[in-house]
């Protein structure tokens, strides 16, 4: 039974956590700073359906529904319930629970997309107005976006330039631990059911390949970062390349949602180099292990300067590329029917799992950019529905970085050859004889080019039938798009 004086700690106005990437206990800079302050502390996440971000596309929604099981299960072991509520406003959610709860403060953690920025400022002015105190905090990157600047104190636009002076810095300061209790108030408000959210497809349920991959919440996120470490890590500098083996880290949805921190994934890394008996090749492994969060954080910086990423280039001589539309071409790509098979095992990985392998986003990006001549935005919206790891900053960029029209951006004459790269990073075809099943049945290489008399007779007429021919020639398709480019001012190397 409670004594009366913790009985009176409970009575005190609380504090609000208000929660929104970054779903986690440890390393939670705004809910330990709740704590310390003595007073009830009340997390809450209110649903944004894309009042100022992006509404979360339907893989995202799968992953946010198990993620914030996840979360009340942690926070109900430590004594705190997890408020939900949904609202057009989460700003003015946030505020009226404020009022409703009689809320000494809010505390919560920075965004770095223009209008959730400006919806943040404009939250902490009305709740100071109340006089309520509104204190953010940086809850999910390595180096905020206006702490990394060139000598003209300008953003960086190179992302090894950019990686080199993070990388001169100060070693990011210690992850915080997870609280081992945190008081709720006496009376908790009323939360909304998270089922009634309905965050998950059921007729189809088109996710039900999700599950088997994926343990959403922070417990898995950590098991994720153990195995990757213990497992992953030695090789990784080229096994990261290769989609017919396990040799990446797939933490990027856990940080999407918050579930980790980078100074977490940072700090564990280093821990793990120094007590592991380290061979010849775990610095390059390492290095470039952490420059792939990097990629992240450079990400997160475009987005700060460049708030319409996800939809204008950032290369302004790109907004009037002669894009061709073909709407049966973008559907025979989303559907992984191109007849390239490491492109559609790529995209039918994607819609089996809601992930697919880096390597092959690229091929499959630049397929579609490049020799299908469809808009990078078109693919944009597509990975921002079906990837659970979709990140407003890091999907954008990377398409924009294909594309050509973004910062540091891969050369327009750079066309990936989807035979060529399949053959380099698929070589016994694995992967796609995995995802194309239609095609098991040839034998070694000879199933990148399935349309080949020698090929089409190693595999079953079922599967001959069912698999569609190329889509377009390769060379043909390549020239087009050179063309393309070519016509945009200053676009020569």
């Amino acid at each position: 039974m409670p004594t009366p004086h913790k009985e009176a700690e409970r009575t005190r106005p609380p504090i609000i956590v208000w929660l929104r990437q970054d779903l986690r206990l440890a390393d939670q800079p705004a809910l330990a700073a709740a704590v310390d302050t003595g007073h009830p502390v009340l997390p809450v996440y209110v649903l944004d359906d894309g009042h100022h971000a992006l509404a979360p596309g339907g893989a995202s929604r799968w992953w946010l529904h198990h993620s914030l099981t996840a979360l009340a299960r942690d926070l109900k072991r430590c004594g705190s319930p997890l408020i939900l509520r949904r609202d057009g406003h989460p700003g003015r959610a946030i505020e009226a629970l404020a009022a409703e709860v009689g809320a000494a403060g809010v505390y919560w953690g920075r965004r770095y997309a223009a209008a959730e920025i400006e919806e943040d400022k404009a939250v902490k002015s009305r709740l100071a107005q109340a006089g309520i105190e509104a204190r953010s905090f940086n809850t999910s990157l390595l180096f905020e976006p206006w702490t990394i600047e060139n000598k003209s104190g300008r953003p960086y636009q190179v992302f090894t330039q950019y990686w080199r002076f993070c990388r001169s810095q100060s070693e990011p300061p210690a992850p915080l631990a997870a609280p081992t209790r945190i008081r709720g108030p006496a009376h908790p408000p009323k939360s909304d059911d998270l089922d009634g959210w309905a965050l998950l497809p059921t007729k189809p349920d088109w996710a039900k390949g999700f599950g088997p991959m994926w343990q959403p919440g922070e417990a898995g996120a950590a098991d994720r970062l153990d195995h990757f470490l213990q497992d992953r890590l030695r090789g990784y500098k080229t096994d990261r390349d290769r989609p017919d083996k396990d040799g990446t880290s797939c933490l990027s949805p856990h940080l999407r949602f918050g579930e980790i921190s980078p100074r977490q994934i940072w700090h564990a890394l280093h821990h793990h180099l120094a007590t592991v008996r380290r061979p010849p090749d775990a610095d390059a492994d390492a290095e470039t292990f952490l420059s792939e969060i990097g990629w992240r954080e450079f990400s997160y910086s475009l987005l700060y300067y460049n708030p319409e990423i996800a939809r204008q280039p950032l290369k302004m001589q790109f907004a009037g590329f002669p894009w061709e539309p073909d709407r049966q071409a973008l559907e025979a790509w989303q559907r992984g029917m191109t007849g390239y098979p490491i492109v559609d095992a790529g995209m039918r990985q994607l819609w089996a799992t809601g992930w697919m392998h880096n390597r092959v986003r690229m091929i499959v990006a630049s397929f579609l950019i490049k020799h299908l001549l469809q808009p990078w935005q078109e693919g944009e919206r597509w990975f921002w529905d079906t990837l659970v790891d979709a990140d407003p900053a890091s999907n954008a960029a990377s398409w924009q970085w294909v594309a050509g029209s973004g910062a540091d951006a891969s050369p327009y004459f750079r066309i990936f050859n989807p035979l060529l790269q399949g053959r380099k990073f698929d070589p016994n075809g694995d992967y796609i004889r995995r995802w194309v099943p239609e095609l098991a049945g040839i034998d070694g290489d000879r199933i990148h080019e399935p349309g080949n008399e020698s090929s089409a007779r190693r595999t079953s007429k079922a599967g001959a039938a069912a698999y569609p021919p190329p889509m377009i020639d390769l060379m043909a398709g390549r020239d087009r798009a050179l063309a393309a480019f070519a016509s945009l001012n200053g676009s020569q190397p």
